[in-house]
């Protein structure tokens, strides 16, 4: 008795790994059967880097939150791309206004602006003028201006970079660098690679 036992055991765990796996595979099949068909879910449509709407000859005002003119953007063609949510415009010319009034022209051969207005891109002859402001006492912020091939400006925190070279002039003074970073609330200028300057010293006042 005792030996056939053993044979029995023996015999058992010898064919468990097949009987195991014939389990699993007749559990995976009661599965497929028995399990509902998913719903199929269309795949997602890819939108194409086609423009939705074109303009021409167009200009648009902004104004913020309490109906001051905030800017002025006109351009000869505009096109809005949907995948992108970004609008391209030939020929761009932008006027803005900043909270103390203080105007900013910017131009170049074509731009490319944001949703709401808040970057913009230069690209070819790209040029950025800050007029004077004889207001800010007791030193008047001088005129300044940006030029060079591509500008990235962000509206909202008054910054302006590039990666490829700009030319700036301040009043008198003049600077060029391969790359820049303009911070116009922190007053900071940063420019790097091959960095030129011509400062021109102010007229002392008269005793």
């Amino acid at each position: 008795m005792t030996h056939r036992w053993f044979r029995f055991w023996d015999g058992l765990l010898l064919y468990l790994p097949a009987m195991l796996m014939a389990v699993l595979a007749l559990g995976s099949y009661w599965l497929v059967r028995t399990t509902p068909p998913s719903e199929s879910v269309p795949a997602p449509t890819l939108r194409s880097h086609a423009p939705d709407y074109l303009m021409y000859g167009f200009s648009i005002e902004s104004f913020d939150t309490a109906g001051r003119l905030r800017s002025i953007v006109k351009g000869t063609q505009a096109r809005h791309y949907p995948d992108t949510l970004w609008t391209e415009i030939d020929a761009i010319r932008i006027r803005s206004f900043d909270t103390q009034g203080r105007i900013t022209n910017a131009s170049a051969l074509r731009g490319l602006t944001n949703e709401d207005g808040s970057e913009v891109q230069l690209l070819g002859n790209a040029l950025v003028v800050r007029d004077a402001d004889p207001s800010t006492r007791p030193e008047p912020t001088p005129r300044m201006q940006y030029k060079g091939e591509f500008l990235h400006a962000f509206i909202d925190t008054e910054i302006v970079k590039s990666h490829l070279p700009v030319e700036i002039e301040r009043g008198n003074d003049r600077f060029s660098g391969n790359t820049m970073a303009f911070d116009n609330i922190a007053q900071t200028l940063k420019l790097e690679g091959r960095v030129r300057g011509t400062i021109v010293p102010k007229k002392s006042k008269a005793p």
